[in-house]
């Protein structure tokens, strides 16, 4: 039985875990705009010294980001949240330094389950957790402008809000501990299955005649206008796919995270899944590292040898 719990800490510093892609931009943010200590923990060196031009401080490990009122966490998927906040056969983790009233988001797009069983361990400790996975890509993570859904009580979220306002400009409550991660696979998946569509799209008009450069913007015209469209299609236009971004072997995890979810409730997800089997054909063929955009790639042959135009 989860024990009740005491009000959250008045957060007087923060701690950010994980400085990759999204993590990086969101402890800038942070440190630059909460008005008070950011700590910041990386096991990449590099990362951490990516940072060294912005107010955030160098965390020696998980003891010391510990120390910090409100610890956010943004790392890979779900193996790595566990292992960051519950520890490993010989690794302590974050719920062993953890102290009541402490508050752990998680910005990690991982899974229920892994929401649920972290939440318990850090309430044995009197800890608070919410998941507050985030949305809309590196752009937007580098200007503050995140999309934002998360799972928690409504004490939590209130708590937590202003701060998450620093790298986010659309913050939504979905409902208890796991919801927002439930909202963000959802969000993932109907991403993923738009990005697949324009590349469908786009073999069927080139290869029926229209003009490679041209096909996107003539969509973009019409109700197939969307927020995939005007981020992802530029790069099927152009075939120049970035490395930067989101790599589709982490869309790859997404999408698997969304279909175990539909199994588990019985939904047949098949659109989902087809999207899956062209990702993993993206990650065969050795183009995984790349933004998802490059689905296309798998058209790019028209059967004859030659590539598309």
């Amino acid at each position: 039985m989860v024990p009740r719990l005491p009000p959250p800490n008045e957060v007087a510093s923060i701690a950010v875990i994980g400085l990759g892609a999204m993590g990086g931009p969101i402890c800038r943010n942070l440190a630059t705009k909460a008005g008070v200590p950011v700590l910041a923990f990386d096991r990449d060196p590099t990362r951490v010294a990516a940072l060294a031009d912005c107010p955030a401080q160098p965390a020696a490990d998980l003891e010391e980001v510990a120390e910090a009122d409100l610890v956010v966490v943004c790392v890979p998927g779900a193996p790595e949240t566990r292992m960051v906040c519950l520890g490993g056969t010989d690794e302590p983790g974050l719920v062993d330094h953890v102290r009541a009233g402490q508050i752990v988001v998680d910005c990690t797009t991982a899974t229920r389950e892994v929401n649920l069983e972290v939440a318990e361990a850090l309430a044995r400790r009197g800890a608070h957790f919410a998941d507050a996975p985030v949305a809309r890509g590196v752009p937007n993570a580098i200007d503050g402008t995140l999309s934002i859904t998360v799972g928690g009580s409504s004490e939590i979220v209130a708590a937590i809000t202003p701060w998450l306002a620093a790298f986010g400009s659309d913050i939504a409550h979905c409902g208890p501990v796991g919801t927002g991660t439930v909202m963000k696979l959802m969000n993932n998946m109907v991403l993923f299955e738009n990005v697949s569509a324009l590349a469908e799209a786009m073999a069927i008009a080139t290869r029926a005649g229209v003009d490679r450069a041209a096909v996107l913007d003539l969509l973009g015209q019409g109700s197939a206008d969307s927020f995939a469209l005007r981020r992802h299609g530029s790069f099927m236009t152009t075939g120049d796919y970035p490395t930067d971004r989101f790599p589709t072997t982490y869309s790859l995890k997404d999408l698997g995270y969304a279909l175990d979810l539909a199994a588990q409730v019985g939904v047949d997800a098949r659109g989902a899944a087809l999207v899956a089997e062209r990702f993993s054909d993206v990650v065969d063929q050795g183009w995984g590292d790349y933004y998802s955009p490059v689905v296309y790639r798998l058209f790019e042959d028209d059967g004859k040898g030659e590539r598309a135009p």
